[in-house]
């Protein structure tokens, strides 16, 4: 990969870190949604499942913020789109859709077949 190829994605998975941290920073934590009494069982329960979709989303934003982070060492230790499995070069489509793949679209797919 030429060095401007990788500082395309060294800025792309930047902007992205920026983005989760900005979207974790405005997100409430769980233990800060009200929990006191909120009225009848329904609304009770419509609370409880608004908590459950923050904690979702703050464990999908923390998850994806570790998958740049690590796309961000691949870079700088010189492994950036190589496949984990074969050795060989991810594509640069599959890296422009997702910066933080790790394996080339036919190790993907022998991986879920295997599923």
């Amino acid at each position: 990969m030429t060095p401007v190829q990788l500082q395309h994605f060294r800025d792309k998975l930047n902007a992205e870190r920026v983005a989760l941290l900005a979207e974790l920073a405005a997100m409430p934590a769980r233990e800060q949604v009200e929990t006191g009494p909120q009225g009848d069982q329904t609304d009770q329960s419509s609370a409880e499942t608004d908590r459950d979709l923050i904690a979702l989303n703050r464990a999908r934003a923390q998850k994806m913020l570790g998958d740049a982070d690590r796309a961000l060492a691949r870079i700088e230790n010189g492994t950036f789109g190589i496949c984990e499995e074969t050795g060989r070069p991810i594509g640069l489509k599959r890296l422009e859709a997702q910066p933080t793949a790790t394996l080339s679209i036919e190790a993907q797919e022998a991986r879920e077949r295997v599923r």
